[in-house]
């Protein structure tokens, strides 16, 4: 079995996805216990305690979430959907400087200039950040207010130097990889996440541009957040791992004796409520309890994940470089068994 590099996955003939690789432990662990890794990192200048961001789906991340995510040392990126952007901005003062809120091409200037008053992160919250009115947006915000700015989404590093000139200072990758995004389907655009990831963090070391690499899409396990890591991200942004917790926007619902809460794409029919092209589904999620479980068995399987690969630091995950490449019945073969 060959050992891969980063850089010999990156130039793979096919395209690569989470489940396509795995980490190969290869010299033998300083560490005695899951406990001794440190999951901390810094994100957009902020001190996260866990590298995880949410996504700013409605039915992922209202103010109940980012609140709690943030409390939990990770960060929720507050979607522009429903009623959640008006009650913070009648919020006094500012939110810990950690909080973050999607914004879209079309809002207006009011708007962003009390969001940035609040030191908030703002995420211009677009399909596709290959689009000259993006690159425009993010110039223009960052010309006129002292705030970081993350854009997205792409899933190919040619255009991450038009990006950073624009004042991007983080980008989400990931075109159609998320669970109830139709958008590979529908239009026939996408790249396997690891193969994106790859692709774009070379182009940033390749040019050393300054911005910070999120993964966007694609991610069903803490194992996939450890891969995730390994291979150049700085950060991971979920949507179905929070979905249907307490903390996501909606009711439960009892269906069949069982508690669900809905979860749908940002493109999906439900929220755009017209007669719009739809890039996204929606669907039922079992009823998950608080958040806190979800990062907290993230953070267990990362650490658990860097003690094996010999690891006290997120950064010194993302200097390892042994993977494999797994065929279809090497990675059937992982799976528990019932």
């Amino acid at each position: 079995m060959k050992v891969y590099t980063k850089e010999e996955m990156s130039i793979n003939e096919l395209s690569l996805t989470y489940d396509d690789i795995s980490l190969i432990p290869t010299e033998v662990s300083r560490i005695r216990s899951r406990m001794e890794p440190s999951t901390e990192t810094k994100f957009l200048g902020n001190k996260l305690k866990v590298p995880v961001v949410s996504s700013p789906m409605d039915t992922v991340t209202g103010l109940a979430m980012a609140k709690e995510l943030n409390r939990l040392g990770c960060m929720g990126v507050l979607n522009r959907f429903d009623s959640s952007l008006k009650e913070l901005l009648e919020t006094d003062g500012k939110l810990d400087g950690i909080t973050a809120v999607s914004i879209s091409l079309h809002s207006d200037e009011e708007l962003i200039e009390r969001l940035a008053a609040k030191n908030l992160v703002l995420c211009i919250d677009t399909a596709n950040a290959n689009n000259e009115a993006v690159l425009d947006k993010c110039e223009e915000i960052k010309k006129n207010y002292d705030v970081k700015v993350m854009i997205g989404n792409i899933a190919h590093g040619s255009t991450l130097k038009q990006l950073v000139d624009a004042g991007a200072d983080a980008v989400r990758i990931g075109i159609g990889g998320g669970s109830v995004c139709t958008t590979s389907v529908q239009t026939g655009i996408g790249i396997g996440q690891v193969s994106s990831l790859l692709n774009v963090y070379y182009a940033r070391e390749k040019d050393n541009l300054k911005i910070e690499l999120i993964a966007d899409g694609g991610i069903k396990s803490p194992g996939d957040v450890a891969k995730a890591i390994a291979v150049g991200a700085d950060i991971v942004m979920l949507g179905r791992m929070l979905a249907g917790t307490k903390e996501t926007p909606g009711e439960v619902i009892k269906y069949n004796d069982q508690l669900w809460k809905k979860y749908r794409g940002s493109a999906s029919f439900g929220v755009k409520m017209k007669n719009e092209f739809i890039e996204g589904e929606e669907t039922m999620i079992p009823y998950k309890g608080n958040v806190a479980n979800v990062i907290n068995a993230i953070s267990d399987g990362l650490r658990s994940a860097m003690s094996y690969m010999n690891c006290f630091t997120l950064e010194e995950l993302r200097t390892k470089d042994a993977f494999a490449i797994l065929s279809n019945s090497s990675y059937l073969e992982r799976l528990p068994k019932k």
